[in-house]
């Protein structure tokens, strides 16, 4: 299983060095890497949590993204299944990562605290993954035509949508709170006494 995981990995990176893609230059570095590792982290919580299942789906979430950023959520569902059959996965496996990053996709219809614990992984470590490093900044850094206030606006719904529907688990919620309160209040929402 190790081989196909890695293969994929690489595959995705691949993918994601296009520069048809918008995010080419940094996605794999600032994003995909660090959620991986922040999942790997989550994953020694829940040592009955499918490790392998975690990884793929780590790769996979953003894939629809990676590949037509038009229709990204469609992507992931048509194409991934190539991808993952591509370099070997069975059909069972893939059917459920598959259903697992739908579930993900769907955030803000369901409650991903009932999800099985792979996908509350991923979710949580995705959500998380966009307080680290610089990656709210690096979309002011693609969209500099667009006045601050409005990045400032689009940064807040972000990381407030993250917070309430994407990071469920208690332990990634305790080691980011002052991570995303730190967010908000450069984003705009200033506290009333700053002493």
């Amino acid at each position: 299983m190790l081989d196909k995981i890695v293969a994929f990995r690489e595959h995705v990176k691949e993918a994601a060095s296009n520069p048809d893609f918008i995010h080419h230059k940094w996605f794999v570095k600032w994003h995909l890497e660090i959620v991986e590792k922040i999942a790997s982290e989550l994953c020694e919580h829940y040592p009955d949590a499918n490790k392998e299942m975690v990884e793929v789906m780590v790769w996979l979430h953003d894939y629809g993204k990676i590949i037509d950023v038009n229709r990204e959520y469609e992507a992931t569902q048509t194409e991934g299944p190539k991808a993952l059959f591509g370099v070997g996965f069975p059909h069972q496996f893939v059917e459920t990562a598959l259903k697992g990053i739908e579930m993900l996709d769907r955030k803000m219809e369901i409650d991903l605290h009932q999800a099985p614990i792979e996908v509350q992984i991923v979710s949580s470590a995705d959500g998380c993954s966009h307080m680290i490093g610089p990656f709210m900044y690096l979309w002011w850094y693609e969209h500099p035509d667009q006045p601050f206030e409005e990045l400032m606006a689009g940064n807040l719904r972000k990381v407030e949508k993250d917070w309430s529907r994407k990071i469920v688990l208690p332990e990634a919620r305790q080691a980011f709170e002052a991570r995303y309160k730190f967010i908000v209040e450069q984003m705009g929402s200033l506290p009333a006494r700053y002493v």
